[in-house]
């Protein structure tokens, strides 16, 4: 009893804590508007370990928070001191049920990495491997999930924001971002993550994956074989001719990776920022390992094999706890995107957006098209190479929800990865154009799919579709112009505005109506009071009439007065 009255303490004044920062910092409206970053930085600097992790979350989300934001919570890091080598032991030895000497031949006590949810060990098992270890702290858990909990309490308290005003939806992102930590501080999650990713990349062209030795893994503890070479951010600043033509040969490697990962595989690292791919050197008179892959496109199957020579380095991808899985209709849809982006087509940009959305509301198709495409036309005047794609995702993403439309989760994700991504190969190459390398590519996946001999096939259907269809061309016109005749037809007229229009008119016959009952019930009242000479209870009903008439006319002058102060007021905004 006295444990949980000390654990509620606790929670009372962690509680009382981060309200007070979110006030000093007005971190709702700041977040609600988007504005002023840095005050919402030194907030979850201050407010710890959790919330710093929620940010560098954000930081990868351009979907949440807008390009600003970004820029401004990547600055993020982690100040947090390493646990005690005995609080490792400790922590190993309750998730293994045995002591690291019984697993490792040897173990390093001093971290080489250490962030807010887990410190990263060298370590050698007891065949003589070299691995690295992530340990979780006992409690980083039950901090999360307190922080978290405490952290929607404090914004239902201090949340009054007009919601009309808002630029993003501070309960979705909450969703979002807990949903993404939570995933990251479970290490079995991760551990499996990472056999799916070694199975599917490793050996692929120059793309190394660290294999999980995943019977040493338990909840709170990670093994991944060791790594050596060095954060692709160091080689950003090539000078030399041939340093350049390597960081282009890289760029465009790693392009070609992740169109693989989309729409081979299905499944692409959420969060490839330059600390979580390395770059090492290697023999250079090696093959690529031929390799099969076999993917659906609208019933189609693909399968194609590569054989290359590889080039003398390697790229290394780490950390799966961020990772996003697709279904194959919704890579088909990611497809249609690409292609219609690239194809500069309007129309086609349009459909396949609303093919990557959820409806949430009512939805003016026309509308969202037209505006969709005022928007995307001077970005689409532009060249590839000068689109900054995370801002007009970010913008569209906006767009589609002033639209009650959704993107769907697992697609925001990917614009996530593919921002983060082109931000990478832009400091490689910068005349480098994602969506230029992944146009052919995109080209040669549906030619592969749909073959040359069913691309004939469907011709051959729709040409004989079209002829039997304009045999029967003359009886279907006679038929409609018999139901026309005989009043079987409705013709359906909409235009723009048409909901507005509608909405004015019935308040206008509502007011109307009320007008002529006030003028009934005056006039009675009138009669009344003139023939209650003799009988005062009529008199006074008369008054009674009169007295509801005005208080009637009073609601609706103060109803009409309010009506044009909002419409006022949301006209200077």
């Amino acid at each position: 009893m006295e444990n949980k009255q000390q654990t509620e303490i606790k929670q009372g004044t962690r509680l009382k804590e981060i309200i007070t920062v979110m006030r000093k910092y007005h971190f709702i409206s700041n977040f609600y508007h988007q504005r002023d970053p840095e005050a919402i930085c030194n907030a979850l600097q201050e407010l710890g370990p959790t919330f710093i992790k929620l940010g560098q979350i954000l930081s990868t989300r351009p979907d949440l928070v807008s390009t600003d934001y970004v820029q401004a919570l990547r600055k993020l890091q982690d100040q947090v001191k390493a646990d005690p080598f005995t609080s490792v032991e400790q922590t190993f030895e309750e998730a293994r049920g045995k002591q690291i000497a019984q697993v490792f031949k040897s173990f390093d006590p001093e971290p080489f990495a250490s962030a807010s949810i887990g410190q990263v060990h060298r370590a050698v098992l007891l065949d003589g491997t070299p691995v690295v270890v992530k340990v979780q702290p006992p409690t980083v858990t039950q901090l999360v999930n307190t922080d978290l909990a405490l952290l929607r309490r404090a914004v239902k308290m201090v949340k009054y924001v007009p919601a009309n005003t808002a630029v993003v939806d501070l309960d979705r992102t909450l969703d979002e971002v807990s949903t993404s930590l939570l995933s990251e501080i479970d290490t079995l999650h991760e551990a499996k993550n990472g056999e799916e990713f070694y199975r599917l990349n490793n050996g692929q062209g120059i793309f190394v994956v660290p294999k999980v030795y995943l019977k040493y893994c338990a909840p709170r503890i990670l093994v991944n074989q060791a790594m050596t070479g060095k954060s692709i951010r160091e080689l950003f600043d090539a000078s030399s001719a041939a340093e350049q033509e390597r960081n282009r040969a890289l760029a465009t490697a790693l392009v070609r990776n992740f169109m693989k990962q989309v729409f081979v595989d299905h499944f692409f690292h959420a969060d490839p920022h330059p600390g979580n791919i390395l770059f090492t050197t290697a023999p250079g008179d090696q093959l690529e390992t031929s390799r099969e892959f076999t993917h659906s496109f609208k019933h189609v199957e693909l399968a194609y094999q590569e054989q290359t020579p590889l080039p003398p380095y390697r790229l290394t991808y780490l950390d799966f706890g961020m990772m996003g899985r697709l279904t194959p209709v919704m890579a088909d849809g990611i497809a249609e995107v690409v292609l219609a982006l690239t194809s500069k087509d309007q129309h086609r940009i349009a459909q396949a957006v609303l093919g990557i959305c959820n409806q949430t509301g009512e939805l003016d198709q026309q509308r969202f098209s037209r505006e969709l495409s005022n928007f995307m036309r001077p970005y689409l005047a532009e060249g590839l190479g000068q689109i900054d794609f995370s801002n007009m995702l970010y913008r569209i993403i906006q767009l589609c929800e002033d639209n009650n439309l959704q993107i769907k989760p697992e697609v925001t994700m990917l614009i996530k990865a593919f921002g983060t991504l082109e931000s990478t190969v832009a400091h490689l190459d910068p005349d480098i154009s994602m969506m230029a390398v992944a146009r052919p590519f995109g080209l040669s996946y549906l030619k592969r799919k749909l073959k040359a001999r069913d691309l004939a096939d469907d011709s051959l259907f729709k040409l004989w579709s079209v002829l039997e269809s304009a045999g029967q061309l003359p009886e279907r016109l006679d038929t409609a112009l018999d139901n026309f005749n005989n009043g079987d037809i409705e013709v359906k007229l909409r235009y723009e505005g048409q909901k507005h229009l509608l909405k004015q008119v019935e308040r206008v016959a509502n007011r109307l109506l009320v007008v002529i009952v006030l003028a009934a019930v005056i006039l009675g009242s009138s009669l009344l009071v003139e023939s209650s000479t003799r009988h005062p209870h009529i008199y006074h009903l008369g008054v009674f009439g009169y007295a509801i008439s005005l208080g009637v006319i009073a609601i609706l002058v103060v109803s009409e007065l309010w009506h044009r102060f909002k419409h006022w007021r949301n006209s200077k905004k």
